[in-house]
């Protein structure tokens, strides 16, 4: 089912939980008994209620199309996949046409090749003969089917000459060349059903048809990048990556993005050392085949502001280069100088450190007599242990997993805007609200989402009266009545100074309510981690004891660490960082050691919902850098310490003995029922600038300046020069 509402990118209260349904017709649908017809004299087995497209892909015999899309509403507007049907006057649409028992279904008959073919001679019509300078050569739909069904001549003689359409513009993100439109409307469908940006569409009609905004504006989508990928033509191309390359020159690497904690899947194209651009990878348990456009685009902040060799301070408070033995030797000499002893020793880890250099370091400073471990959360929170506690991992993971949202039929959102923390994650929820019986409560700052919500307060009393069943309304109905009940928590409660207050009231309601959120096939607590390195810093015990949160440290290293305050960092400590740009970090360091960024480097990540991925290097690190669980190795030499593995393996090995889960890459290790049981504002005002990489990018400025400021600013310009990267 369908809702219709006016805009739901604007939730109001209760009046958006009661909306009209309809039925709608997708490409997917609850699975029912099988069926079986011939396609091409081959019998093939698909559910019923399958498209005929899919029953043809199923048998081998794949299909051109240029509107259909798996994840998106049935449009059955290009014409491009009529197949030939027994019993059937004419072909048939098979993007539009369910699979019926017994069919006949002809996929390469002369019939069919000529239908194609005349709907490919219509769409070239109009169609620019612009490939040389389009940024889609080489990716093509609309090539390569012309190959196949094209001709080599028009018959069209227009003497006003082929349809002309104004660009649009739809911010620092999308270029447009309307002028190739073939109007598939997967862009539209893409905004409105996955995206919540209801103000695109189509106006006029006929061969006055035009794909643009109601309202002159910017599409203002965390998740605009992605109708890139799904345009089969040139008519929306990649504005930052405008000019850059063609697809055959690159190189592609799959990795891991790192850039919020969901761990979206991605491929990595890069040309010699440098990275060109990001793109989705398909993982139907992430992120479908959908990434954000922080992470699609925050890539050029890879060659701006990094650190290339290691930096000493000297005594006129500037920055000197020196080589890696002097830098390690005048770390051991600082360590020597200050006198630090014990948990006087403290290591500070920071939002993109990896798994690998989180095992080294802990370990280094362990075995330095020391258990200061903390990370750089907001305020006073990173130097405590954290308030849910890490003993337990459904402490602190979204157990119910990120695919498993779209079951939920009723969600409460505790001090969290999924919408920046897990953009990806936040259309999961638009797609179940739009197509199921889906409620959701808020309790936090009331934050512009795309569905509609009831908004239960601001504030811990807010929490502790709808949970104590006070409030009244269709959302508490609903919540009480609800089947598969889910509780959100943002991580950022874990920095609020009622987060111990809070954390102990959900936990005090799920053990009342005994088996209705936490039961043995489903587990509906869940944190959403909004820091790559987060989940990995709690499962390898990457936190302070009590005892070290007393001590006032006179050695601080900070691995990655750019958002630690600097009124915590002592004016006498001395002060190592580690990491790859010259940020916030490095500036209040005593000897800067430059690492690798997370597409120079094969590192172990580990997502929200405790799923462990591999991502792998793309391109080599600039000028000096080092890998960096290597640099932490080569400095316990220095220091005198002997830790017991010389090469990736081995730290693997150690990974595999603090927690298997750790090294199983892809998979996903829920926790018992048992040790389950027994076990509110976001502070993320600015989706598009969160870290050291998306801080240095210039895409992501231009995206601060139209969506986040809201600046008066020219994007033409953006993407025509290519970015220069590091010395």
């Amino acid at each position: 089912m369908l809702r219709i509402v006016a805009s739901a990118s604007r939730p109001s209260s209760v009046s958006l939980l009661s909306v009209a349904h309809r039925r709608n017709l997708s490409s997917t649908s609850a699975r029912q008994a099988d069926i079986t017809l011939t396609v091409d004299g081959k019998e093939v087995t698909v559910p019923q209620g399958s498209a005929l497209i899919q029953a043809c892909e199923a048998a081998g015999s794949p299909i051109p199309r240029f509107c259909y899309h798996d994840r998106l509403a049935i449009a059955g507007n290009c014409r491009m996949c009529l197949v030939e049907v027994a019993r059937s006057p004419k072909p048939v649409a098979s993007c539009a046409a369910p699979a019926m028992p017994g069919a006949v279904v002809f996929t390469n008959t002369p019939l069919v090749h000529e239908a194609r073919e005349g709907v490919m001679e219509f769409l070239l019509s109009n169609h620019p003969l612009d490939c040389p300078i389009c940024d889609q050569g080489g990716e093509c739909d609309l090539q390569d089917q012309s190959i196949r069904y094209g001709s080599d001549r028009t018959r069209f003689h227009e003497i006003a000459g082929k349809r002309a359409v104004s660009n649009k513009d739809l911010g620092p993100i999308v270029k447009t060349s309307m002028n190739r439109c073939i109007q598939c409307t997967r862009c539209v469908r893409f905004a409105n059903e996955v995206a919540g940006v209801e103000d695109l569409g189509t106006t006029g009609r006929g061969n006055d048809l035009q794909i643009g905004m109601y309202v002159e504006k910017m599409m203002d989508s965390e998740l605009s990048g992605n109708v890139i990928d799904l345009c089969p033509v040139g008519a929306l191309t990649s504005k930052p990556y405008a000019m850059q390359a063609r697809p055959w020159e690159l190189k592609t690497t799959e990795s891991v993005d790192v850039l919020d904690a969901l761990g979206s899947n991605i491929r990595v194209d890069s040309r010699g050392v440098q990275v060109m651009r990001v793109q989705p990878r398909t993982n139907d348990n992430v992120n479908e085949e959908w990434i954000s456009d922080k992470t699609r685009y925050a890539y050029d902040g890879l060659r701006f502001q990094r650190l290339t060799t290691p930096l000493i301070k000297g005594p006129d408070n500037r920055f000197v280069t020196a080589s890696w033995p002097d830098a390690l030797a005048a770390i051991a000499a600082g360590l020597n100088q200050t006198g630090a002893k014990g948990n006087e020793i403290k290591a500070i880890a920071g939002h993109l450190a990896d798994t690998e250099t989180l095992v080294v370091l802990k370990d280094l400073i362990n075995r330095l007599g020391s258990d200061n471990l903390a990370s750089d959360l907001e305020g006073k929170y990173g130097n405590a242990p954290p308030v849910h506690g890490i003993d337990v991992r459904s402490n602190y993971s979204f157990n119910s997993t990120i695919a498993g949202v779209e079951s939920a039929d009723a969600i409460l959102l505790v001090g969290t805007n999924p919408r920046h923390e897990a953009a990806v994650l936040n259309s999961r929820i638009r797609k179940s609200w739009l197509h199921t019986d889906l409620v959701v409560g808020m309790v936090g700052t009331r934050a512009d989402t795309t569905y509609g919500f009831e908004h239960l307060g601001e504030d811990a009393k807010a929490l502790e009266k709808f949970l104590s069943g006070k409030v009244k309304g269709e959302f508490a109905e609903r919540w009480a009545q609800a089947k598969r009940p889910l509780i959100m928590v943002g991580s950022s409660m874990a920095e609020h100074a009622d987060g111990e207050a809070v954390f102990g009231m959900l936990a005090r309601y799920v053990a009342a309510t005994g088996e209705r959120i936490v039961r043995e096939d489903w587990n509906g607590f869940n944190v959403l981690q909004r820091v790559a390195s987060r989940p990995a810093l709690y499962e390898t015990g990457f936190v302070p004891s009590r005892a070290a949160t007393s001590t006032t440290p006179k050695f601080i290293f900070l691995l990655n660490a750019d958002e630690v305050d600097p009124a915590s960092i002592p004016a006498d400590a001395f002060v190592v960082y580690q990491g790859h740009h010259g940020d916030r970090g490095a500036a209040l360091a005593d000897v800067c050691l430059p690492g690798c960024a997370y597409t120079e480097k094969s590192s172990t990540w580990v997502n929200t919902e405790g799923r462990s991925q591999l991502g792998r290097a793309a391109v080599p690190p600039p000028g000096a850098a080092r890998e960096d669980w290597k640099i932490v190795r080569a400095l316990s030499e220095v220091l005198g310490v002997d830790l017991p593995y010389e090469d990736l393996v081995g730290v693997r090995d150690r990974m595999w003995a603090i927690s298997p889960s750790l090294v199983r890459w892809d998979g996903l290790e829920g926790t018992s029922l048992e040790v389950a049981k027994a076990g509110l504002g976001s502070l993320m005002s600015n989706f598009y600038q969160t870290d050291v990489v998306s801080r240095a990018s210039v895409t992501m400025a231009q995206c601060t300046r139209a969506f986040v400021t809201r600046e008066k600013t020219s994007l033409e310009g953006l993407g025509k020069e290519p970015l220069q990267a590091h010395a």
